[in-house]
């Protein structure tokens, strides 16, 4: 069993940051891609970024420049470095990541974090 739990979302003014983590936790051999999707109220799940298992990330345009993920192998965590908060960035951040078990490799998602932009 393989369990995703995130945390760091909250309330912010626009120009201030938050640092989401998101933990892997149960029968796991090794973690490859790990990212952070978000879904506004009546709006799509989007990548907001994504991290190879080798560290190569890749931002979607919104975000570039202003948020930061990173990962740490040996504590199966992702983190996600969010500066310059704009109110358009309020939405469910999800954590996902790709998660190999004895069994197979499965994609799993964590419950989702909160972040809320004032203006």
């Amino acid at each position: 069993q393989v369990q995703l739990v995130e945390s760091g979302g909250g309330l912010v003014q626009a120009g201030g940051s938050l640092r989401l983590s998101c933990i892997a936790s149960g029968s796991i051999w090794w973690i490859n891609d790990m990212g952070w999707y978000r879904q506004a109220p009546g709006k799509q799940r989007d990548m907001v970024a994504t991290i190879t298992r080798g560290g190569s990330t890749n931002y979607a345009d919104s975000v570039k420049g202003r948020f930061t993920i990173s990962r740490d192998n040996a504590k199966n965590t992702v983190y996600l470095q969010m500066n310059v908060l704009k109110p358009e960035d309020t939405a469910v951040y999800y954590c996902n990541m790709a998660i190999r078990t004895f069994v197979k490799e499965n994609t799993y998602w964590g419950q989702g974090t909160q972040v809320t932009v004032s203006s």
